[in-house]
């Protein structure tokens, strides 16, 4: 990107101390309830089968449930023989009985097991395709979205959002919603079973359990705030590390580690205390749980050995107790748990969710108006544009370009010029004014369409993990080797590649040592194979020696060719044979014309042109 496009474009938000993104100073969490019902409905697809999964968790707990009642019936008939052994009438153990209750214990405990396993592996496949619909998702709405969101955005935000807010949602959902379904019966069931065995008792579990009900409640309205700010600053963290190691060089070179360094450590320090904040509130209701947990076990004791010397209960029912106990309150630690888990799955979507419903370009699927066989002849009318509608950029630009001319743009930083190449391929929508390729308005065919009449070579390389050949024919199909071979050829590339180990098919990652103007060379030929009717140049030679761009320029006169071209340079050097120059200042024309030409009217060109070869 030119220094001229860095300029131009809105400076990314700085993350300074304070909330994060989504959480401004004193600014409350968004509503847990209606991201939840975002959620839900985003994922209405799978309710059907979240359903039977949480059925099966419900039949699963409403085994367990049964359980103790039969173990209840265990324990009564062997504790029958106790007064035999005591001096009293003997009482034979009916073991058919026994061995009957045995079984069904066995056949309850198996067909719960069987029944949560089931459960676990459909909830795991459900979640992780919600995982993957969104990360999906994403990736479309990022092809949807406008240039302009990505100027005040990091893209580290933007990566966290996709990676660790997506992994939350599909973790935390396959932690809790099927412990939400087991949770619920298992605390009515059991509730259930303790009034028909005896209402006292029950009473007494309940009250001791009242009390962690109510702690919980306030825990979790208390921490739902901590869990949004940590999801928050996550993504910050994330950004600005993306951003300081894409500029690991500068920050060295301008001994800025240290500065960087305390950027972090703020933005670190308000993660660690959102998170430390979130993770003890989450962390102190298991604890309190266990409290009320054996606080109900010591309550139903006590109560229990009263009601049996008064002859009102038999061991059986105190030992049942014990277990319906436990089963009531381990539910309570469920909720806890569930409710941390629902608390991030709201956080983690709400951050999904605000990316998916940003505003994006406008759907052009209704075009039917398309470009083809274009020869290459560019108009602009009265085009007027900026960044942000108090500052406009272009002003009122009006040129006409013939097909297949070669059209140097210059001027000094800020003029204009990347913008002007932007709007033709229509990475940003004009405010006023209109481009015409080949007499078509260009905002009345699709920008998939636009794009297409153009290939590109900027400043800033880009080069992805694959093979050079790969690199080179990229997204176009049906190119052969013969045509990889001759691209190289023309851009001087084909003899280095052929020095290395593999040749074309040499990968390109961290062990393949390409120079700057080498990665360059490979973007130039890239752009020779898509074959495009119009090139752009966005100071393509900028990172090359001299003599490679003699090299490369060669090439360049060779692509340009019949084929339009628009060449953003700062060497002014390399435009000589221009057709036509325009000279750019503040958003408009000043000058055109052929460089000898600007040279003789002494003009703004003139001066730009011989300044390059003062001299103190």
């Amino acid at each position: 990107m030119s220094e001229e496009t860095r300029s131009r474009q809105p400076v990314r938000a700085r993350r300074g101390p304070g909330p994060g993104p989504g959480m401004g100073p004193g600014e409350k969490p968004k509503e847990f309830k209606k991201t939840w019902s975002k959620l839900i409905k985003y994922s209405k697809s799978f309710l059907p089968t979240v359903a039977v999964a949480m059925v099966m968790a419900a039949l699963a707990s409403v085994l367990m449930i049964l359980a103790p009642d039969k173990i209840k019936e265990l324990i009564d008939e062997i504790t029958n023989v106790i007064p035999g052994l005591m001096g009293g009438v003997p009482t034979p153990i009916d073991m058919h009985f026994v061995e009957t209750i045995a079984l069904i214990l066995v056949c309850l405990y198996v067909g719960s097991a069987i029944l949560t396993f089931v459960m676990g592996w459909i909830m795991a496949t459900v979640t992780q395709k919600i995982s993957k619909q969104m990360r999906s998702d994403i990736s479309k709405k990022i092809n949807r979205l406008p240039f302009s969101y990505f100027n005040k955005t990091s893209y580290g935000d933007v990566l966290s959002r996709i990676t660790n807010d997506v992994d939350t949602v599909g973790q935390t959902l396959n932690q809790s919603v099927s412990t939400l379904a087991s949770a619920v019966t298992m605390l009515f069931g059991a509730l259930i079973m303790m009034l028909l065995t005896n209402v006292t008792m029950a009473l007494t579990a309940v009250g001791a359990s009242i009390l962690g009900f109510a702690m919980m409640a306030i825990i979790v309205k208390r921490s739902q705030k901590f869990f949004t700010t940590q999801q928050n600053e996550l993504g910050n963290v994330n950004g600005y590390v993306e951003e300081a190691y894409t500029g690991h060089n500068i920050l060295k070179i301008y001994n800025a580690s240290s500065r960087s360094k305390r950027e972090f450590e703020e933005i670190n320090s308000r993660l660690y205390v959102s998170g430390w904040k979130s993770m003890f509130f989450s962390g102190m209701m298991m604890p309190l749980m266990m409290f009320i947990s054996n606080f109900g076990y010591v309550a139903v004791c006590v109560v229990g050995a009263v009601l049996t010397m008064d002859g009102a209960i038999t061991f059986g029912v105190i030992a049942a107790f014990m277990i319906y106990v436990r089963l009531f309150t381990q539910p309570l630690s469920q909720f806890a748990q569930a409710a941390s888990n629902l608390q991030r799955t709201a956080a983690a979507s709400e951050r999904v969710f605000e990316f998916l419903e940003e505003e994006e370009m406008d759907d052009e699927s209704q075009k039917v108006r398309r470009l083809a066989e274009v020869d290459g002849e560019v108009e602009f009318r009265n085009v007027g544009f900026g960044y942000t509608p108090s500052k406009t950029v272009i002003h009122d630009f009006s040129a006409k370009v013939k097909a297949g001319q070669k059209i140097a743009i210059v001027g000094p930083t800020g003029a204009g010029k990347t913008t002007l190449v932007n709007l033709l391929m229509r990475f940003y929508e004009l405010d006023r004014g209109e481009i015409l390729l080949d007499g078509v308005p260009i905002n009345e065919v699709p920008r998939e369409n636009v794009h297409e009449q153009f290939c590109m070579v900027l400043q800033d390389t880009w080069l992805f993990e694959g093979t050079i050949k790969e690199n080179i024919i990229y997204s176009k199909s049906g190119v052969s080797d013969e045509d990889v071979v001759s691209a190289c050829k023309t851009v001087g590339l084909d003899h280095f590649i052929r020095t290395l180990p593999d040749g074309y098919d040499t990968v390109l990652n961290d062990t393949a040592s390409l120079s700057e103007g080498q990665k360059q060379l490979l973007t130039i030929a890239r752009a020779i194979i898509k074959d495009s009717p119009l090139l752009i140049l966005d100071e393509a030679t900028s990172s090359v020696d001299t003599r490679t761009e003699r090299i490369v320029q060669e090439a360049m006169d060779s692509l340009t060719k019949n084929r339009t071209s628009f060449i953003i340079a700062h060497r002014l050097s390399t435009i000589k044979n221009a057709d036509l120059i325009l000279v750019l200042r503040d958003g408009d024309i000043i000058e055109n014309g052929t460089h000898s030409a600007l040279l003789a009217q002494g003009g703004f060109y003139a001066e730009l042109y011989n300044s390059q070869f003062e001299t103190s």
